[in-house]
């Protein structure tokens, strides 16, 4: 062994896993990112993985890529540009070139780049001879050989041994930032424990990886990043969908009503299906629908029995989850709807984010049909919305539509573990048995909810349904008079809903030449652009929404005190028009992206300056 290398801390680092969807990057990934987080690195992951099935292996179609942004700083995003790329073929490197950082480190399996692949990639040349990676510093590693090779003792075929490559890639990177392998060692323990024949091959790959590093002299120089110094407390790594289904778990225990989800597998909500399903010593109940009809029609059902009930999906399951959602509205039945958006229209691009959905969950049902509309900003905060959705559907008798998307569904950051005994209580309008004068739409008065008694209770007798009701008695009525009272009544119960939110939170001054907008998943982007233009001097503020329908009451106060007003969205303009549509007297500007990807904070950046050069 040759001298000990160079070790440079740094405050931030950003590395790109990129291979076939066989490669295993996405759990390379993961690996990488527990461990950062466990030795106390702030961090966040952005996944990024073809819709195809099985594209041809060494395509650009079946790239498969993990990005993950790791700090001794606070940490908004999985970052714009890698400082680290590894790319297990050519496909993987072409790619991602648009990716890297000048200077970058990339890490490739030499034993993928021959000409056969080139042409599958689309280069015309060699890129490794065309001059294209001058200035980076390129590792060629012979990853598929060195795996066969220390896999080959323990009797293991090519196939499966080629399976374990990318714990080779992360032998690599435990040296490469002076990481512990015996955390790598446990995660794989963790991972393949019923089956101690993988866990004792993909050990064997992962030190071969870390040797491999420690012997050549290409690594003279590696990289610590140090604990994040503003982390205080008990934290774990935790995905959108995850912190989703955790937060509504949460939230049928502190309102003590079992939880009940029906669903249909879509991408990218189905992890939240899956993760309720393992959670029957807790009170969950599952059920996987033959379609999204069905799904969103046994929760409505679950909901008039009693339960805190709940359905998944993204865009194209909405549309047709949007009679049965009329008919939670008309029936005043307490559901929480997670719609995890998606590109669209139609299948579009279901393994990429979008802010798609906001017009279909704010209007895309027949006749007047309000619903509460909530937004999660961050992979923790799911949790916090998916309980506050909860608290809501359940406090108010009416439906909720909680919007997440692709970007936070599938990436993770650390989420501070809170105690269930500190959060919000959750009241319920359940009535005991033989409630003096019930009737179905008698009404709280501050709150208009209807009271929700549930079949079985002694003298509760009471019908709800898709026809019109008769205020008060609930008979089926066809008076238009009556009709009009029922309408207004259920708007007012949501626009009552403005009483029990907070007010608008601006980042920033108060009155500034710039009011930077934006809602729900985009946060991480927006803040991180304004918060450093803010450091730099610049009068800029960001106002980030969370809650949709209805608006903060302070909303208007918050718009009228800037000169220029920008509206960032990752679609055509869905929220700055809702946004003219309620304060109309207001002139405001546009920046949107809809590539099936999330904001770079170098191109915000460069939005805002030169909005600002023109205030």
């Amino acid at each position: 062994m040759g001298k000990k290398p160079n070790i440079v801390e740094l405050e931030e680092v950003v590395v790109k896993f990129a291979g076939d969807s066989g490669d295993g990057m996405q759990l390379t990934g993961s690996q990488f990112s527990d461990t950062s987080a466990f030795i106390g690195n702030d961090l966040s992951t952005f996944p990024d993985y073809p819709s195809e099935i099985r594209a041809p292996q060494g395509t650009i179609a079946g790239v498969s890529g993990f990005q993950v942004h790791i700090g001794h700083k606070n940490v908004s995003t999985p970052g714009d540009l890698a400082d680290v790329l590894i790319a297990m073929n050519p496909a993987a490197l072409r790619t991602n070139m648009k990716w890297v950082k000048p200077e970058a480190t990339i890490i490739i399996d030499i034993d993928n780049f021959d000409d056969k692949n080139f042409k599958k990639a689309g280069y015309a040349d060699d890129p490794l001879n065309d001059g294209s990676l001058e200035g980076f510093n390129v590792i060629q590693a012979p990853i598929t050989e060195l795996t066969r090779a220390t896999t080959s003792e323990l009797g293991l075929d090519s196939k499966t041994a080629d399976k374990t490559k990318n714990q080779f890639v992360a032998g690599i990177l435990f040296f490469l930032f002076n990481r512990d392998i015996s955390i790598g060692e446990k995660f794989l323990k963790d991972k393949f424990k019923s089956k101690p024949e993988l866990v004792k091959a993909n050990i064997a790959v992962l030190q071969a990886g870390f040797n491999y590093a420690e012997t050549i002299e290409a690594f003279s120089t590696t990289f610590l990043v140090n604990p994040s110094k503003n982390k205080k407390g008990l934290f774990r790594n935790i995905s959108g969908n995850q912190a989703t289904a955790w937060g509504l778990l949460a939230a049928s225990e502190k309102a003590d009503i079992g939880i009940f989800l029906g669903s249909y597998p879509i991408t990218p909500a189905t992890e939240i299906l899956q993760e309720l399903a393992k959670m029957k010593h807790l009170n969950a109940l599952t059920f996987q629908a033959e379609d999204e009809i069905a799904g969103i029609c046994s929760a409505i059902g679950a909901s008039f029995t009693g339960r805190l009930a709940v359905t998944t999906t993204s865009g194209p399951g909405l549309a047709l989850k949007g009679e049965a959602i009329g008919l939670a509205v008309i029936t005043e039945l307490p559901l929480v709807i997670v719609n995890v958006q998606r590109g669209g229209p139609s299948t579009g691009l279901p393994t990429k984010t979008e802010q798609s959905d906001l017009m279909q969950a704010l209007y895309g049902r027949n006749g007047e049909s309000p619903c509460i509309v909530i937004a999660a900003s961050s992979p923790a905060n799911c949790f916090d919305y998916a309980y506050k959705a909860a608290k809501l559907a359940l406090e108010h008798m009416s439906p909720v539509i909680l919007l997440t998307d692709g970007y936070l569904a599938n990436g993770s950051e650390l989420w501070h573990i809170p105690e269930v005994k500190n959060m919000e209580e959750i009241h319920t309008n359940k009535v005991e048995d033989n409630h003096a004068d019930y009737y179905p739409y008698v009404r709280n008065e501050e709150t208009l909810a209807r009271l929700w008694a549930v079949p079985g209770q002694e003298g509760m007798r009471h019908r709800v349904g898709g026809l019109e009701k008769a205020d008060i008695t609930g008979e089926v009525s066809h008076d238009p008079m009556n009709h009009q009272v029922m309408v207004n009544k259920r708007q007012a119960k949501v626009d009552r809903v403005v009483n029990y939110i907070p007010e608008q939170e601006i980042i920033g001054e108060k009155e500034a030449d710039l009011l930077v907008i934006g809602w729900g998943g985009t946060f991480g982007a927006l803040f991180t652009a304004v918060t450093e233009l803010q450091d730099e001097g610049l009068s800029i503020s960001l106002a980030q929404f969370n809650y949709i329908n209805p608006l903060p009451k302070n909303t208007e106060e918050v718009l009228k005190n800037f000169k220029t007003r920008v509206v960032c969205e990752l679609n055509m303009g869905q929220f700055v028009n809702y946004l003219r549509s309620k304060f109309p007297n207001y002139d405001y500007k546009q920046y949107n992206k809809v590539q099936g990807l999330p904001f770079m904070i170098s191109e915000l950046k460069l939005k805002f300056r030169e909005l600002l050069e023109n205030k």
